[in-house]
């Protein structure tokens, strides 16, 4: 591979006519031209109207649902060919550990992103948020809060150090949200991106317009943005700043949103002193830190917050493990657990920050800055210097106040210790930071970790506990995870991604409706009490889910709740709490008129009242949800329940789905004395006679 790197844009590859002003880009350790990389002559324009347009179509014609079972499909045809992606990412100077949290962790989080959606979002297009608002008395008027898919194109700018998860970790959710994707890759690693969109794009599965790969430079992208459209970016605070400040994102609507430079923290407590669970657990993270990926992590420590009385042992346990367990060298040479950085220009960058923070004060106490020793691919050892090496780096500070410590960031295996003398001023040094995407905290003292969390909570997009009770099953300091916020306050770019279908929803608009039940029910594909139902026919339970309509219902027959009922219940159960057994005792309660049946006594009443006992669609009971006791039931009263069917969802890999019955139990003044969800499993189609 030494050609000009395609783009994939309009549904087909494109290369420039010519190779005049490409770009070389190198291998990492060796520095051969692997590819070369230029956009001359590409219409980025005529790009993102197709997105808009075919993207916009062929994704919006399917459902969550639809869409999350392609998620699947398309992590399972990556998967079957990521052996290829492995041997791509070696020449990035990742190792294979490395690559797997790129390669694998991308992976992960399309299924993670594929079952979320089939368990937490609707079979539907449209997303409801929150309960129902009543805004007149009589029911006939509500407000409601809902998401709708935007119009435009998701433009993900994505950085070097993760060129496979980087981009599927914004995909994932824009795909979902039924928003296509225009993907930008880091130019020094963009040759893997363009390798992962071609196994996905040679799979057949992706909607026409859903995926567009620009492999190079996009200077007049921002020119042809527009509303509705959105541009999420993973790369430096200066260019975030100049990207913000353009007019499509000031005054033209466009949602921007950046995650960038974080001088992320990791406080080990006044406790964790040398010897304890902690203390080692923490000297591990920070080497692994230190050295995954070469330290080009943005979630990265780069602060090593440590008690006074403990830096020394920090140093020392910190360069025992290096020497124990880094071998610096070629990815591809037996043995080698840190690679290079991604580029010369990238170790170069780096070595010039380190020079920076020892002017500042900082004393070099691991690793050196001249050319290292390296294992080469063919097993030999000897210096590189047309490789991208750099050894794993700890500058001691003895002035932790220094502002160039919490200011400038090397962003390769770097990072500097700092001494503290009490929690609040440690508290303190990381709110120094500016604003982080993480901070982790070693200690086992749940007082120590609430005092820091208070503090430092505001400053950090997430915050990681370590201590000997979860030392062996977190997943680390820098693992961004598909379920938890990424992101970070202030330096760190203000944005949020991931965080489960918090990432789906920021890739949609929220807008309140108000309307009439009809007309919400009709909207929302949500039945809302007070709009249209059906109690005659076939029972509901008989009807599969093919037949079944929003708005079916059961009205029960009433029955009586007698004391006897409530004694016998009290006895069975086991609950003989005074309100249903001692009448001076519940008539002295604010709540009650004296003694009342159990609330669960009315729902388990209400099931036999509503349920058709004979085998057929309904395959199970499988939940009760948003329970509330409204209203009292004494002796004598009677009540009833009305069951309608609220909300239908088909699972599309199954042959049932889950129906969400509104039940609501009243007594024989039509008072609510219970409103509840029950859902139901139910076969899509009748079993064969």
């Amino acid at each position: 591979m030494s050609g000009i790197l395609p783009s994939y844009v309009e549904g087909a590859w494109w290369t420039p006519a010519h190779e005049v002003g490409a770009t070389d880009v190198r291998d990492a350790s060796t520095g051969e031209i692997v590819a070369r990389v230029s956009t001359a002559g590409l219409d980025l324009g005529a790009a993102l109207e197709y997105a808009r347009t075919v993207g916009q179509a062929s994704i919006g014609a399917l459902t969550f649902h639809e869409r999350a079972v392609l998620l699947k499909k398309l992590a399972l045809a990556l998967t079957e060919r990521k052996e290829e992606l492995y041997g791509l990412s070696a020449r990035t100077g990742a190792t294979r550990a490395d690559s797997w949290v790129d390669i694998d962790g991308g992976i992960g989080v399309l299924f993670s992103y594929s079952g979320k959606a089939r368990r937490e979002m609707p079979n539907t297009r449209v997303f409801v948020d929150g309960p129902v608002e009543p805004l007149s008395t009589d029911g006939s008027f509500l407000g409601r809060h809902i998401y709708t898919r935007l119009p435009g194109v998701a433009v993900q700018v994505n950085a070097f150090n993760f060129p496979v998860w980087g981009s599927l970790e914004k995909f994932a959710p824009a795909f979902l949200a039924g928003m296509p994707s225009l993907v930008k890759p880091a130019t020094p690693t963009g040759y893997v991106a363009e390798a992962f969109v071609r196994i996905l794009v040679e799979s057949g599965l992706l909607p026409d317009g859903a995926l567009q790969l620009v492999s190079g430079s996009v200077p007049d992208l921002f020119e042809h943005l527009r509303l509705g459209d959105i541009v999420g970016f993973t790369g430096s605070a200066t260019t975030a700043e100049k990207l913000r400040a353009h007019d499509s994102i000031q005054t033209g609507g466009v949602r921007f949103t950046s995650e960038t430079d974080s001088i992320n923290a990791s406080v080990l407590g006044p406790d964790a002193v040398s010897g304890t669970p902690e203390f080692d657990a923490y000297v591990r993270q920070l080497v692994t830190e230190m050295t995954a990926k070469a330290g080009q992590k943005c979630t990265a420590i780069r602060r090593a917050l440590v008690p006074a009385a403990s830096v020394d042992a920090v140093i020392d346990a910190v360069r025992a493990r290096i020497d124990e367990r880094v071998v610096l060298g070629d990815p591809r040479a037996e043995g080698v657990t840190m690679g290079p950085l991604a580029s010369t220009a990238q170790r170069d960058d780096v070595l010039s920050q380190v020079e920076r923070l020892e002017a500042a004060g900082g004393q070099l106490v691991i690793g050196s800055t001249r050319t290292p020793s390296v294992t080469r691919a063919d097993g030999t050892v000897g210096e590189a210097p047309e490789g991208a090496f750099v050894t794993p780096l700890l500058l001691r500070f003895p002035d932790a106040g220094a502002d160039a410590v919490h200011r400038l960031e090397a962003f390769g295996p770097v990072a500097s210790v700092l001494g503290y003398d009490t929690v609040a001023q440690a508290a303190d040094l990381v709110a120094r930071g500016g604003g982080s995407l993480v901070t982790s905290i070693a200690t086992h003292d749940p007082e120590i970790a609430l005092e820091l969390m208070s503090r430092i909570s505001a400053f950090n997009g997430r915050v990681l506990l370590l201590d000997r009770d979860d030392a062996r099953s977190s997943t680390g300091h820098g693992s961004p995870l598909p379920t938890l916020v990424h992101g970070g306050p202030g330096r760190a770019g203000g944005g949020e991604e991931l965080g489960g279908i918090r990432a789906v929803l920021h890739h949609m608009q929220r807008t309140a409706v108000q309307g009439s039940p009809e007309m919400l029910t009709a909207l929302t594909g949500v039945w809302h009490a007070g709009a249209a139902s059906n109690s005659v026919g076939r029972h509901p339970f008989r009807k599969s889910l093919a037949e079944l309509r929003i708005g079916d219902q059961i009205v029960s027959a009433s029955r009586e709740v007698a004391l006897e009922d409530i004694e016998t219940f009290a006895r069975f159960t086991g609950d003989t709490f005074y309100a249903h057994m001692d009448e001076a005792a519940a008539a002295a309660n604010p709540f009650f008129p004296g003694r009342v049946a159990h609330g669960y006594l009315l729902v388990s009443w209400a099931a036999g009242l509503f349920v058709d006992p004979e085998p057929g669609p309904v395959l199970a009971n499988y939940g009760l949800e948003n329970l509330r006791f409204v209203t009292p039931v004494s002796p004598g009263d009677r009540i009833r329940v009305e069951l309608t069917a609220k909300q239908i969802t088909p699972r599309e890999t199954d042959e049932y789905g889950e129906v969400r019955w509104d039940a609501v139990i009243r007594n024989q003044k039509d008072e609510v004395v219970a409103q509840y969800d029950v859902l139901t499993l139910v076969a899509k189609e009748l079993p064969a006679a």
